[in-house]
């Protein structure tokens, strides 16, 4: 599945999609960004609730297919600049973490 067919399918908000074409083949969870950088794979859509241009930087060193903002989050100013200017997409939900993972999940 791709990033713009999980974002429509779950009603994601595109923040910044540079590339809304690349696979999402897997997910990962978590907000300590050290542990993300050294867990998360690549293609994961990693579900976050940071928002602040280091998640970037980890998405890009994982090479995740999207950054996925839960619960409400809205990246910090100049994240999404930053992020169209890295090809890494960030996509956005009101769901909470749990429940946008187990739908994530359900998609793959």
């Amino acid at each position: 599945m791709t990033v713009r067919e999980m974002a429509d399918a779950l009603n994601l908000e595109p923040i910044a999609v540079p590339d809304d074409t690349r696979i999402v083949g897997g997910g990962y969870a978590g907000d300590l960004l050290s542990w993300v950088m050294g867990r998360a794979q690549g293609g994961d859509a990693w579900v976050t609730i940071m928002s602040n241009p280091n998640t970037v930087a980890v998405a890009s060193l994982a090479d995740v297919s999207c950054i996925v903002l839960a619960e409400g989050v809205r990246p910090d100013q100049g994240v999404a600049e930053t992020a169209m200017s890295r090809d890494v997409n960030i996509l956005g939900s009101e769901e909470p973490s749990f429940t946008l993972c187990a739908k994530i999940a359900s998609l793959l």
